[in-house]
């Protein structure tokens, strides 16, 4: 129990450093993003092992993406369990901490977010510019209310993505887990597709990215709500109404919060979703809703960080 209680004290005091550090980074319009970045390595790689065993008949290429993703979330665990045994204390806790200042997304995705806001003051060209770089959807095919609704979308999707699931498993699992949930998370970016493709291969990686983030962004809707001040029955209401299983709590618990809808159809590469909307506010929607959502992303990072580092006082006391 003893060395339970050490292991998750040690976590939420690093997170705690590294989220207080996010926040000041936020503040300052700036984030640290190393290059090139540990993920675009790690895409590398997944990008190499799905072109070489993505073959075959429906069920090879199922059974052989399950494998695949088996052995990919499995190795990144255990370089976090293998840094975990072998460094010393101090070593191990330095490396978890940089570790997650760059696996965490919280000021990034802030400046991604308020890129959009800058280039929509602007104009609806450099809008749909700035956020073609954070979304998957025809940017030529969204007016004013459509940029600004995508960016938002984005902000309320990944913070609980980004943000608080590494966080979570990260807290419960350092190292290991943190290294684990990115690899799962990549994973399901670039395998989770439900085209030819990928509608067998990445099967795994879609269900699995689903299980690790259910906690998460149920979290982060009621942190946002929390915030907020309300917004408990509209974010219950709205999130089912996703066609993600997670991603509509975030996504329900902001259009609550600023009183807008979102969500509903969208073109993408492969055609027009039929999404409905979630939320019951306005869906004509500007600039200056970005810069509202933003207010609330950030007082919300506040408050998470609030509760890590109270979680480290009281694992403190408790040991």
């Amino acid at each position: 129990m003893m060395i339970m209680l050490c292991f998750l004290f040690l976590n939420s005091a690093v997170l705690s450093v590294v989220m207080i550090a996010e926040l000041i980074l936020c503040r300052l319009h700036r984030s640290f993003e190393p290059n090139p970045h540990p993920v675009v390595l790690l895409g590398g790689v997944i990008a190499w092992v799905e072109g070489r065993l993505n073959t075959g008949s429906y069920g090879a290429r199922r059974t052989k993406g399950a494998v695949a993703w088996t052995g990919l979330v499995g190795g990144c665990t255990l370089l976090g369990v293998a840094a975990l045994w072998l460094l010393p204390l101090w070593a191990y806790g330095l490396l978890f901490g940089l570790a997650s200042a760059v696996l965490l997304a919280f000021s990034t995705l802030a400046q991604f977010v308020g890129r959009v806001g800058s280039g929509l003051e602007q104009g609806l060209g450099p809008g749909q510019e700035a956020v073609s770089h954070i979304v998957g959807r025809d940017p030529a095919a969204l007016d004013e209310a459509g940029v600004a609704r995508a960016a938002i979308e984005s902000l309320a999707e990944n913070f609980s993505d980004g943000v608080t699931a590494p966080l979570f498993w990260g807290l419960i699992g350092g190292l290991p887990g943190l290294l684990a949930y990115k690899a799962v998370n990549t994973l399901d970016s670039m395998w989770g597709y439900r085209s030819e493709r990928y509608e067998a291969f990445g099967k795994a990686a879609a269900r699995l990215d689903d299980v690790a983030n259910w906690v998460p962004a149920r979290l982060t809707g009621a942190l946002v709500c929390l915030v907020a001040g309300g917004g408990w029955r509209a974010m219950v209401k709205g999130a089912p109404k996703h066609r993600s299983p997670n991603a509509g709590w975030p996504e329900a618990a902001f259009a609550a919060a600023l009183d807008i809808a979102l969500a509903g159809p969208r073109k993408y590469d492969t055609g027009w979703s039929t999404d409905l909307p979630v939320g019951s506010g306005r869906r004509s929607l500007t600039s200056g809703d970005i810069a509202r959502a933003l207010r609330l992303y950030f007082r919300s990072g506040l408050m998470m960080t609030g509760l890590i580092c109270a979680l480290c006082l009281i694992l403190w006391v408790a040991r």
